[in-house]
């Protein structure tokens, strides 16, 4: 099973991203993403907080010792996905390897889908999505679609801290409140999701 969960309202969704602090005290004060971040390579961003987490094991690996909740627009995120390919090929979404291929070269965003974590980043029996983003995607999302920064690596370090003396409960009470984000028939078609 491959779903989206995420945090979102009416106008905006959620994605995580992990940066060094150079990339993200930048980002932060100025609401976007400025240099020294580099718009010309893929940038990956997680709906999946948990995921986030994963990836970036609670705020501790180099060079992803802070954690950004990015709030992007909702026709942004549709966007993306619409006009992403997936990263791998998958008989039956395609009709041979060498259109997934055309699709992938073609595609200014990529779909993987990873197992979900939980509260001990132990594996879940569904798979999330990230969402790599480059060429024209890019700049709408620097540009366009972002329409807010939070540093949440406090958060992230709070959350693992109340894990490291075994209050599960108190850990899981400070998770963002993700749902299932409502994926239009056409995108859940072309990704896979469901």
């Amino acid at each position: 099973m491959r779903q989206i969960r995420a945090v979102f309202d009416e106008d905006s969704v959620t994605v995580y991203q992990a940066y060094s602090p150079a990339i993200a005290e930048p980002a932060v004060r100025a609401g976007r993403f400025v240099p020294p971040f580099k718009r010309e390579r893929m940038t990956w961003i997680k709906p999946s907080f948990l995921w986030m987490m994963y990836r970036c094991g609670w705020a501790m690996k180099p060079g992803q010792e802070r954690v950004l909740a990015v709030s992007i627009s909702r026709a942004g995120f549709e966007w993306a996905l619409a006009n992403a390919s997936l990263s791998h090929y998958v008989r039956g979404l395609h009709a041979d390897r060498a259109d997934w291929q055309r699709q992938l070269k073609s595609a200014p965003t990529r779909v993987q889908w990873d197992p979900e974590r939980d509260l001990r980043l132990r594996e879940l029996p569904y798979r999330s999505l990230q969402l790599g983003l480059g060429g024209a995607a890019v700049p709408r999302y620097v540009d366009e679609w972002t329409t807010g920064i939070t540093d949440v690596t406090g958060l992230a370090r709070d959350i693992r801290g109340r894990l490291d003396v075994g209050d599960e409960p108190g850990a899981a009470a400070l998770l963002p409140a993700e749902q299932l984000y409502p994926l239009p028939d056409s995108i859940r078609a072309r990704l896979g999701a469901g």
